[in-house]
């Protein structure tokens, strides 16, 4: 009888291992199907799509993934313009194509490619993508880049706000803790914009937030509107409700004052100016200080450039007073200096993006209507087919014969310091003045040196970005006379 029933006990867990089985493997089966199901859909839906895009020729580009193209390279190769520039060079093109999800991303390298997608093609590639970087945002011995920053912040909060300080500063005249907070988030702003987030070209990823990219940004950005917020709100109340201000000081008076002439109205809202406010301190803030950062660590290392502009200081300016902004235009080989730094260090190495608006050919190929396009700084400004010598520091390079003016843009695309094209930076001259300001200050009030220690300083690439590996520490003297410099 017990043996009859052990009997019946193993055939019963037979048969319960054998459904179990039979479940697990019908559940890989249906899993399987599922994702072929997948694959095979979205190949259809490719195909009636693009229709003929298949018989026109896209830009050269790495074999891309199912659904989602080439992401798992962005995802691998940290950071991605390294494996981008590196790609290119391996398949010696200069424009490429890289698909992320559904969208063609577009990278140039080449000059005049440059110009036919910024000028000659600029109405089809006028428009800008929504990434969620930008959908967040568009709401002794000195260390210089800490100088640089503060005094670029310092410069756009005069400007755009009337105010140098959030808080009372430093009894030396030094940034405070709000200071150095807001500029801290606004640089953390920039490191992150068009940094190809995964889900920009996957949206239903988003709310994974898979490389915690949108909470550093919305903690920045938090940071920033404590401190601009109440300015701006106070500044509306005054003129809009009060009406006690009357006389336009700076920037934010101008767009609050902006009336839409048909109904006599404000033509922005609070939001809508706090936006715009945002949007010019993250456009004027960050190019002046790397450059500078960048060609004094340059000229450091070359005192015979750093006493050629040293020397045109002296004769133009003169030690019995400060450097001013009348002086810039007899200033060329300060704005050389300038112009050579943002072609071989430039702040970030793609520009802002461009999307196409409509199909196109550009250089032979075919561009698709929403495709991203990114021009390369690095690939403009160090192109040997472009400039002799392009990793070699030497601003001689941009004086020209006749003795004219030097201007830090160039409209032949040999190096792209700030954007142009149609949507081109608003803020061209005011960004150049304050570079050329910056650096000829620098140089004028002090002689620099490197600390005793330092046979030459380091001029290396940080990994992530295009800033110097260590922050430029240099030996900073007094070279006027002491009442010429401003007293606190």
């Amino acid at each position: 009888m017990a043996f009859t029933k052990t009997t019946s006990n193993v055939s019963s867990t037979n048969t319960a291992s054998t459904t179990i089985l039979s479940y697990f493997h019908w559940s890989i089966l249906i899993t399987l199907l599922a994702v072929l199901s997948i694959l095979v859909i979205y190949k259809l839906v490719n195909l009636l799509l693009q229709g003929n895009q298949k018989k026109k020729t896209l830009p050269p580009g790495p074999k891309s993934l199912p659904i989602i193209g080439c992401l798992h390279y962005i995802v691998g190769n940290k950071p991605a313009f390294r494996w981008m520039h590196s790609m290119m060079e391996k398949m010696n093109t200069q424009i490429a194509c890289i698909r992320l999800g559904r969208v063609h991303v577009i990278t140039v390298t080449s000059p005049e490619v440059g110009q036919e997608l910024l000028l000659r093609q600029d109405s089809i590639f006028c428009s800008r993508p929504v990434h969620m970087s930008t959908e967040i945002s568009t709401y002794g011995y000195l260390t210089v880049r800490t100088v640089a920053q503060h005094y670029c912040g310092n410069v756009i909060r005069k400007l755009m706000i009337n105010k140098r300080y959030f808080g009372e500063g430093m009894v030396d005249g030094g940034p405070g803790p709000e200071e150095i907070e807001h500029v801290d988030s606004l640089f953390k702003i920039l490191g992150y914009i068009n940094a190809f987030s995964v889900s920009d070209y996957l949206p239903w990823l988003r709310r994974f937030d898979l490389d915690g990219h949108e909470k550093i940004l919305r903690n920045a950005l938090e940071n920033i509107k404590k401190y601009n917020d109440p300015v701006i709100d106070e500044r509306i109340h005054m003129w809009r409700v009060k009406k006690e201000k009357k006389e336009v000081q700076d920037i934010l008076d101008v767009l609050i004052l902006l009336t839409d002439d048909s109904i006599g109205s404000p033509l922005l809202t609070s939001s809508e100016i706090k936006a715009q406010i945002l949007e010019l301190m993250l456009a004027a803030v960050d190019n002046p200080s790397h450059a500078t950062e960048w060609a004094l660590a340059e000229m450091i290392n070359e005192p015979k450039l750093l006493q050629r502009a040293v020397e045109e200081l002296d004769e133009v300016v003169g030690k019995d007073r400060l450097v001013q902004e009348s002086d810039l235009s007899n200033l060329n080989f300060i704005k050389a200096c300038a112009r050579e730094a943002f072609r071989l260090h430039p702040v970030s190495a793609f520009n802002v993006p461009h999307v196409s608006t409509a199909d196109t050919n550009v250089a032979g190929y075919f561009i698709p209507k929403g495709s991203h396009v990114f021009i390369s700084r690095t690939g403009l400004g160090r192109n040997p087919k472009m400039w002799k010598e392009p990793l070699k520091f030497k601003p001689e390079r941009h004086l020209n014969p006749d003795g004219s003016q030097v201007v830090l843009s160039d409209p032949k695309l040999g190096l792209l310091s700030f954007s142009t094209g149609r949507r081109g930076c608003p803020g061209v001259v005011l960004g150049s003045t304050m570079t050329t300001m910056l650096l000829a200050t620098l140089l004028h009030g002090f002689t620099w040196t490197m600390p005793p220690s330092m046979v030459s300083i380091s001029l290396a690439e940080a990994e992530h970005d295009l800033t110097l590996s260590k922050p430029l520490v240099g030996l900073a003297k007094p070279r006027l006379a002491k009442n010429v410099y401003p007293t606190l």
